[in-house]
């Protein structure tokens, strides 16, 4: 039988959660959830963002069993008392200022945070795709789970191929977008994104939008969309980006699909080895292939 012991975390906000023994009835934030799970943890309950609906974002909860483990609701609409009653002894979510538990209403988060302890990872432009896996690493390891060590192999292999895929002779025009519907799309700013400046560093040729307002997005008509090029496009996969068949009355999305690779594209990944090494395999074999046919 594990042994009970005083834990503490001092999160990304600054904040130190303390309990009397190392908690075990964890509610997590959909993609905070996705991750832990990743290092053997099984959260007890999930709740989504303001972006998010009555049912978990399929697209957020990487390997998780979602028949398994109730999804407690999203955004305003989530209550603290609809929290509590899965009897957590510690609330694990992200944080894209430093400062807001993302996912929760602050006045919501106030209240949780008088009962239960809560703990925040950052995960905004600030951070490395490193920093932030090696944060859930850290929060994971205190809680006494882990991820494989092969995972670690696994991943250095996926960076080396994508290195390698990304430093031939033709290097592919690689644009991140989130379809907002068939007038508008939000296209990101690669430094704004852990993921898409990961990429970048290991030498994928990311486009950048014009400079304009939107620190994260660049909201345009399709028209600039196509006029960029694209050879790969990154789209965006959650349940508030438009699906591909809501675009085609659009000649410019039209084009763009006709020209060039969709991926999909997560912004709320899990941040584990394991959703990295995956991303970086699936991000280089497409490099490698669309620059043979370049």
């Amino acid at each position: 039988m594990e042994q009970s012991t005083p834990w503490e975390f001092s999160d990304d906000r600054g904040r130190l959660a303390v309990a009397g023994e190392r908690p075990l009835r964890i509610v997590a934030y959909i993609q905070a959830g996705a991750t832990l799970w990743d290092h053997g943890i099984r959260p007890v309950g999930l709740f989504g963002s303001q972006h998010d609906g009555a049912a978990p974002d399929p697209a957020k909860s990487g390997e998780l069993p979602l028949g398994e483990i109730p999804y407690l609701g999203s955004g305003g609409a989530l209550h603290p008392d609809t929290l509590l009653e899965a009897e957590p002894d510690l609330v694990v979510a992200v944080t894209y200022d430093g400062e807001q538990v993302y996912g929760l209403e602050p006045k919501t988060a106030l209240e949780l945070e008088a009962d239960v302890p809560v703990v925040t990872v950052a995960v905004g432009p600030g951070r490395s795709l490193a920093e932030v896996r090696e944060r859930f690493a850290s929060l994971s390891g205190s809680l006494g789970r882990g991820e494989p060590l092969a995972t670690a192999r696994e991943l250095d292999a996926a960076e080396d191929a994508l290195r390698q895929a990304a430093g031939g002779g033709v290097r592919p025009r690689v644009l991140a977008l989130s379809p907002a519907g068939p007038d508008r799309v939000h296209l990101a700013r690669p430094g704004a994104w852990p993921d898409l400046r990961a990429l970048a560093e290991n030498g994928v040729g990311l486009l950048e939008p014009a400079a304009g307002s939107g620190a994260n997005w660049s909201t345009v008509g399709w028209a600039d969309a196509a006029a960029m090029d694209p050879d790969i496009v990154l789209t965006d996969t959650r349940i508030n980006a438009a699906r591909p068949a809501e675009l085609r009355a659009d000649a410019h999305w039209r084009a763009i699909e006709a020209r060039a690779r969709l991926l999909p594209w997560n912004p709320e990944a899990p941040c584990s080895r394991r959703a990295h090494t995956r991303f970086f395999e699936l991000v280089a074999d497409t490099v490698r292939e669309t620059a043979a046919r370049a």
